[in-house]
């Protein structure tokens, strides 16, 4: 009976060293996503390849401690550990949404030592769009 040849790369071999420590990013975009609820951090480089991310849910908080703001510079702080290891020395700042914790975020984004080249605001504006939900009465 022929012996089984082992192939090479297969997925149980797994992969030799890690790609996201070996690529050095020396610009990036940070973006920011800031709802009622919970916010939403994601460092990606130049060309929108996301390098890091975090938001206030995984960084332990849970239920209506989500939209506060130290959940989200908890949230902000940990996504840009990551990158300022790999290299990341100026960002460009995208902020989207109406919560709470949009100052929060970005206050933590300025201490963290990144150079900022600008802080745009890209929340989504209806033109007259759909028709918004009834009222809430409580």
């Amino acid at each position: 009976m022929a012996k089984a040849i082992p192939r090479i790369g297969s997925r149980r071999n797994g992969r030799i060293g890690s790609r996201k420590s070996a690529r050095r990013i020396p610009k990036g975009v940070i973006h920011v996503q800031a709802s009622f609820n919970n916010t939403i951090v994601t460092v990606t480089d130049v060309r929108g390849r996301v390098v890091s991310w975090s938001s206030a849910g995984t960084c332990g908080f849970k239920g209506t401690r989500r939209g506060t703001p130290f959940a989200a510079q908890t949230a902000a702080a940990n996504a840009i550990r990551t990158v300022v290891d790999q290299g990341m020395q100026r960002a460009e700042v995208m902020i989207k949404g109406p919560g709470l914790g949009r100052d929060a975020a970005l206050r933590a984004i300025r201490r963290s030592g990144i150079l900022l080249t600008f802080v745009r605001d890209v929340t989504p504006m209806p033109h007259n769009g759909c028709r918004p939900p009834k009222k809430r009465r409580v």
